[in-house]
């Protein structure tokens, strides 16, 4: 393939003067300029994931010199995602795709191409309808079915990547198992990664400092259950089981070495991190890491000359890193001197400390991730390009983390973005609600849909209502099967308390969200009219009994028994509270504007829950917008998401900038 030649790519790490208007809706939502950024595992070059001009994107690799310039070796069109990239030995690199034009069926493809552009090979087929060509003998010569998946880097030298094999029963859409194989992407030779017998229904795997799987993840009849082997041994030990909805505090992280694992788990109420003796199979008395109002969330930095843990990035109400080795944390102490201000985030390549460059991503809560390298020999940085390069930092909003006393006391985590420039009094506010809802929604870090209600003079506020996790196990425990009622009382309350703050007008506050989101966006409007002004809901569920009887969702029979019934409730038991908390049955209390989204090809939320409500709400409310797009669950294509937001600032500066 003849490499496609492209200009420098330098993003300022310094920020322009503030202009007048208010900066274009594509600055936040197109597809990022710059992303995926991976060191080989020498550190000699660098691979990222470029945007093109026509909708398509361009995987280009170049050397980690100074004067090098990054060459395109493989293009992806725009109805392709390049999904992920990543290197399979220094010369070697695979890329998983995804066809844009298929939601929720998996449609991975996985290839593999030499950082010079050679070497192609197709390794798995996202297509459904393919079969592997048999050669007459047990070797079958052709590219992997469908139900294959990238899932490691051997990180051996070798040409060898981990791939897991699904396989399904007869009900769900969702796999039941899997087993992980080694697959060479230049012979395409499949074998075994692991031998023998494995526990029943592996989830998920985890792989070892040097590619071997140790740990797998089992999920049957709500419970959660780790096994661990040893290495090079067949049998497999259990470490840990428990209720996978509403007591799963234990989980494997990484390895360090041979003997030592490390695993998150409860300490004083919140998740910490612990040493795991894998030869006793113990767990140390005290955590090596805990953060006080904060669960453990961190990524390791490995060695992988050595195999030895050199430190691990953590993530509280903002982000830093805990360096045990102490060339990296001097190093982290040089490029903070040079780039002030910023979190500056140090990736490594698999040689951690021998690497010539270390790679830092550079952000904060104004700043959209800008990537540099830094010349570990002349302390050089070189900057590598921007996710949003036409973000002007003074342009954004101050976004900072908040604790606030809910009616019943209990203390709800919140981020907070306020408008850039000085207020005059208070001005027109937003509750975002995150999706999930068992999930941490939010970080400090630059957040495109807060910045942009920010820039267009809204207070967002997005809390951390209970259930959401994060934030220690009382407070997700206090959302199980809360939906419509505290969880709810949450949202309202987070509005009241900005008000109180002198931050929000109260004449003028909405509420707005995707998925569950959405479903709070609409109880919001029905349940407290005098709070929220206007909503914006997109992929939302409107109707918690049809998340149980919609035969076309995605839903398994693992999450209809077990999960739903623990999180939510019980379709029959709580039926009651399920006609209260339903947005679709109180259709008719909802007088507000509201602007209405869905996809199509929806199948976690699918269409019927949108489609039902537009028509139930729409026979008392004549101001509902209602948009669909050729999409799944969310916007994945850059022109739906400049379209839709598009839409939600008309939507809002009229019913809610402008009304008195």
């Amino acid at each position: 393939m003849t490499p496609f030649l492209l200009p420098w790519l330098f993003a300022a790490l310094t920020c322009a003067a503030q202009a007048t208007a208010a900066p274009a809706v594509k600055n936040f939502f197109e597809t990022p300029q710059v992303s995926q950024v991976e060191l080989s595992p020498k550190g000699g070059y660098v691979a990222a994931v470029l945007s093109l001009a026509d909708g398509g994107s361009l995987l280009a690799v170049r050397s980690t010199e100074d004067n090098s310039k990054f060459e395109g070796i493989f293009k992806a069109s725009a109805d392709q995602m390049i999904n992920d990239i990543h290197w399979i030995n220094e010369k070697r690199l695979g890329i998983t795709l995804k066809n844009l034009l298929i939601e929720f069926r998996g449609n991975l493809e996985e290839i593999a191409i030499d950082r010079d552009g050679s070497e192609l090979t197709h390794l798995i087929t996202g297509n459904w309808a393919h079969r592997q060509d048999s050669t007459g003998s047990n070797i079958r010569s052709q590219k992997l079915t469908a139900d294959y998946v990238y899932s490691a880097a051997t990180r051996d030298g070798s040409d060898d990547i981990l791939v897991e094999h699904y396989s399904w029963n007869n009900l769900d859409r969702a796999p039941e198992q899997s087993r992980m194989y080694r697959l060479n992407t230049r012979s395409r030779q499949l074998r075994p990664a692991v031998e023998g017998a494995q526990p029943p229904a592996v989830k998920d795997w985890l792989v070892d400092a040097y590619g071997q799987a140790r740990i797998v993840l089992s999920q049957q009849n709500g419970r959660c259950v780790y096994s661990y082997r040893r290495a090079n041994d067949t049998t497999w030990q259990q470490l840990d089981s428990s209720d996978c909805y509403t007591d799963r505090r234990f989980a494997p992280q990484f390895f360090d070495g041979d003997d030592t694992l490390y695993v998150s788990a409860a300490y004083q109420g919140y998740g910490a991190l612990y040493r795991y003796d894998l030869k006793t199979l113990k767990m140390d008395a005290e955590p090596v890491v805990s953060m006080p109002g904060f669960d453990y969330a961190g990524k390791p930095v490995i060695d992988y000359a050595s195999h030895r843990l050199m430190g691990v990035h953590l993530y509280g109400d903002a982000g830093t890193t805990w360096w045990l080795n102490p060339q990296l944390k001097a190093e982290q102490a040089r490029i903070d001197a040079l780039l002030p201000g910023t979190t500056n985030t140090i990736r490594c390549a698999d040689e951690c400390l021998q690497g010539p460059v270390l790679l830092v991503a550079v952000d904060s809560d104004r700043q959209p991730t800008t990537y540099v390298l830094y010349q570990r020999a002349s302390g050089k940085l070189l900057a590598l390009g921007s996710t949003h390069p036409d973000i002007q930092p003074k342009e954004m909003g101050l976004r900072d983390f908040y604790r606030y006393t809910a009616r019943d006391g209990r203390q709800i985590p919140a981020y907070v973005t306020l408008p850039p420039g000085a207020a005059s009094g208070p001005r027109p506010a937003v509750v975002l609600v995150h999706g999930g809802p068992y999930v941490r929604g939010a970080f400090w870090n630059w957040n495109p849909q807060a910045q942009f209600l920010a820039s267009r003079g809204y207070v967002v506020i997005q809390p951390e209502f209970r259930g959401s996790t994060g934030y220690g196990y009382a407070h997700f425990k206090a959302g199980l099967k809360q939906w419509g009622l505290s969880m709810q009382d949450d949202l309202a309350d987070a509005a009241l308390w900005a008000v109180k703050q002198g931050w929000a007008d109260p004449k003028r506050i909405g509420i707005m969200g995707a998925s569950y989101g959405g479903y709070a966006t609409l109880m919001g409007l029905i349940k407290d009219p005098q709070i929220f002004r206007a909503g914006v809901e997109w992929a939302g569920v409107t109707d918690i009994t049809l998340m149980f009887n919609t035969p076309y969702s995605d839903a398994s029979q693992e999450t209809l028994n077990y999960s739903l019934p623990a999180l939510i409730g019980d379709p029959e038991q709580d039926a009651d509270q399920f006609r209260q908390t339903s947005p679709l049955l109180r259709a008719a209390e909802l007088k507000q504007p509201l602007l209405m989204a869905h996809g199509l090809e929806d199948i976690r939320v699918p269409l019927v829950h949108a489609s039902r409500f537009r028509d139930a709400v729409r026979a008392n409310n004549k101001n509902v917008e209602y948009l669909t797009y050729d999409e799944g669950h969310g916007w994945r294509h850059e022109q739906s998401r400049l379209d839709f937001w598009t839409r939600v600032e008309t939507f809002l500066d009229l019913h809610l900038k402008q009304a008195r």
